[in-house]
């Protein structure tokens, strides 16, 4: 499935905005370039956009700040993070606040053209996934309306059923797709949105061990090389334990397959 979609480039590198915006275009996208936060900030204040690609370094605010004003705003915006080797630490915090991805300079044209097409596929099943389950909430609302007037108990005839298709339960760890919400025991947790799908990719494999690449290609619809999808996993992974462990520092429920991947254990 090939999709378009609007996107914006915030990157205070001119040659390199240009760039993308011709290699995303050429792939049937919207693009439109800020040249630094401010700017960036006030297009997303006028319009929406599909996905977000924003650099790090720059003058006037830094990417991790823009990131910041974006998901207050925008939370269900996705944003890519750009950065060089040097600037890890600020690509992997990032992630920590919310960020989809990063992804390392210097850029491959093929790399940016598969990276959207799987983000803004995974964007629009969420949708889907969205307006089903309101349809299906205003379905059960009439139900218990009709019900309700006929003078029977509600839901006694068959209401329907959202429970299997809106909760996964594994053990003692419940999510909720629709909220995007984690139950684990009698706490509630909150995720950022990848790391919540990668806890659900886990979940759904759990107890056998998940490899690093299809934790990535089933959390995040891409496929990446074996050290790429190890460093990407590694991080949601820690959200992860930060999240549901008792002690994030001796893990009982998210396990490392050392060279191999993570298994979950919640029974």
């Amino acid at each position: 499935m090939t999709l378009s979609g609007r996107i914006l480039i915030i990157d205070d590198e001119e040659s390199l905005r240009h760039t993308l915006a011709r290699i995303l275009q050429g792939a049937g996208h919207e693009v439109t370039t800020a040249g630094n936060g401010m700017e960036g900030l006030a297009y997303l204040s006028g319009a929406s956009f599909e996905l977000v690609y924003l650099d790090i370094p720059m003058p006037d605010m830094s990417g991790l700040e823009v990131l910041k004003a974006i998901h207050q705003k925008h939370p269900d915006t996705p944003v890519v993070l750009f950065t060089a080797q040097p600037d890890m630490n600020s690509a992997i915090q990032a992630v920590r606040e919310g960020a989809s991805d990063y992804l390392l300079k210097p850029l491959q044209p093929q790399t940016i053209i598969d990276r959207t097409q799987a983000i803004l596929v995974k964007q629009e099943k969420e949708q889907r996934r969205r307006t089903i389950q309101s349809q299906i909430e205003a379905l059960q609302t009439e139900l218990h309306g009709i019900e309700s007037a006929e003078g029977g108990p509600a839901g006694e005839q068959g209401s329907i059923a959202t429970g299997e298709d809106r909760f996964f339960v594994r053990g003692k760890l419940r999510l909720d797709l629709h909220a995007r919400k984690v139950t684990i025991g009698d706490r509630s947790v909150s995720l950022p949105p990848t790391s919540f799908d990668y806890l659900l990719v886990l979940a759904r494999h759990s107890p056998n061990v998940v490899d690093y690449r299809t934790l990535v290609v089933e959390a995040q619809g891409y496929k990446a090389d074996a050290r790429e999808a190890q460093e990407l996993a590694k991080w949601h992974i820690h959200h992860i334990r930060q999240a549901i462990e008792p002690d994030a520092s001796n893990p009982s429920h998210v396990i490392n397959v050392r060279g191999s991947g993570y298994r979950l254990v919640v029974d």
